[in-house]
């Protein structure tokens, strides 16, 4: 299939941008001739060139598989549209009308988009390559390093605090001020990672151990879900591990506490949940799924639809338009020809008669000059 993957930004190094770099490399591994489309271009879609993904070329698509309302805006008319939604906040997040089909990143924003009037085909993790995000080096038998993917300040200065407290070497990566894209290398310096949502993913997939915390500006304060471990991981996946399911608070004893629930064990529990729940290959079959399910039902979106004759009308209606304009400016031009003609007729017209006034004194001045002599010569 000819699939274009469209993201509004694809500038640096973030979570829907390596979705989209994932999503690629397992449509291109598959066989399908894929595109790549972004409002704002960058470091990331450089990669996805580089790679044998083209920016869009064609006037239609198989399937284009779209984050955020943006890009669905500006796709929707190339082919059959499937928007992921990613969050509930963000204005970027909300689902568009133009879309086919939504997907919720979790349950959480699938009950968002029925809140909204939009059923979720499905949801569907975000994809991690499990071939890329793998363990590359054994974790301790005991907490020797913490890596921090937290996105501020506060919480980078509040789990340093807690790691020189217990002795525990302490990184930190934000993908704001630091945004590296080998991440999954950092990742494997670690035995323990911070962070929300796919940083915990990644992580996961990595071998590593995961404690979802974080401050984050849009809500406020500080959240988690602590440790994922078997007993946990369901119920954090319902707001994709954003903290946001059980709101936790820690102050530092309670987080020393938290990590002190690292173990070997758990961490290659994560990375068997990755293999099995979080992994691309499972994504890319979901969405083809959908696709497969969905795409010659009769009325797809009913607002597409509507769009879609909405825009057909118009395309008619600016055709004819253009027709009878067309036909307004030859009439304009015939009408300019024959007033030139006329004008050409009355100037020559006119120099004629002018010739002929000419004359006319001319004679009149010879006959008077005539009569002035006869006088002259019979007084």
């Amino acid at each position: 299939m000819k699939i274009l993957l469209g993201t509004h930004y694809l500038a640096k190094t973030g979570g829907t941008e390596s979705y989209t770099y994932a999503l690629a490399m397992e449509l291109k591994r598959l066989g399908h001739e894929v595109e790549h489309f972004a409002i704002i271009r960058g470091g990331v879609s450089s990669m996805l060139e580089e790679k044998g993904v083209p920016f869009m070329s064609a006037d239609h698509y198989d399937l284009i598989l779209a984050n955020h309302t943006t890009v669905v805006e500006q796709l929707w008319p190339y082919g059959y549209v499937i928007q992921t939604c990613h969050g509930t906040i963000a204005e970027l997040e909300q689902p568009s009308p133009y879309a086919d089909a939504y997907v919720g990143v979790s349950e959480e924003v699938s009950e968002h988009l029925q809140s909204k009037g939009y059923k979720a085909a499905a949801v569907i993790a975000n994809g991690i390559d499990c071939n890329r995000f793998c363990p590359k080096r054994p974790i301790s038998p005991t907490l020797q390093t913490v890596l921090s993917l937290c996105q501020s300040d506060i919480a980078n200065d509040f789990i340093r605090r807690c790691c020189q407290q217990e002795g525990i070497r302490f990184l930190q990566s934000n993908k704001f001020t630091d945004n590296v894209w080998a991440i999954e290398d950092l990742i494997n310096q670690s035995d323990l990672v911070v962070g929300l949502g796919r940083s915990a993913y990644d992580a996961m997939a990595c071998g590593r151990c995961v404690l979802v915390y974080d401050f984050r500006e849009y809500m406020g304060e500080f959240l988690g879900d602590g440790m994922l471990t078997p007993d946990s991981i369901g119920h954090s996946m319902l707001c994709n591990c954003s903290g946001r399911a059980s709101r936790l608070k820690y102050d530092e004893q309670a987080f020393k506490r938290e990590m002190q629930k690292y173990s070997p064990e758990l961490a290659a529990w994560g990375r068997e949940y990755a293999l099995e729940h979080l992994n691309i290959e499972v994504a890319v079959r979901k969405y083809l799924d959908i696709y497969e399910h969905t795409k010659d039902r009769q009325n797809g979106s009913p607002c597409k639809g509507f769009l879609k004759r909405l825009q057909e009308e118009d395309s008619r209606k600016i055709a004819a338009a253009k027709s009878e304009n067309e036909q307004l400016r030859e009439q304009l031009a015939g009408m300019q020809h024959q007033m030139q003609d006329m004008e050409n007729y009355f100037l020559a017209k006119g120099q004629k008669h002018l010739r002929a006034i000419r004359a006319l004194l001319w004679l009149s001045i010879v006959l008077l000059l005539a009569i002035a002599v006869f006088a002259f010569y019979t007084i």
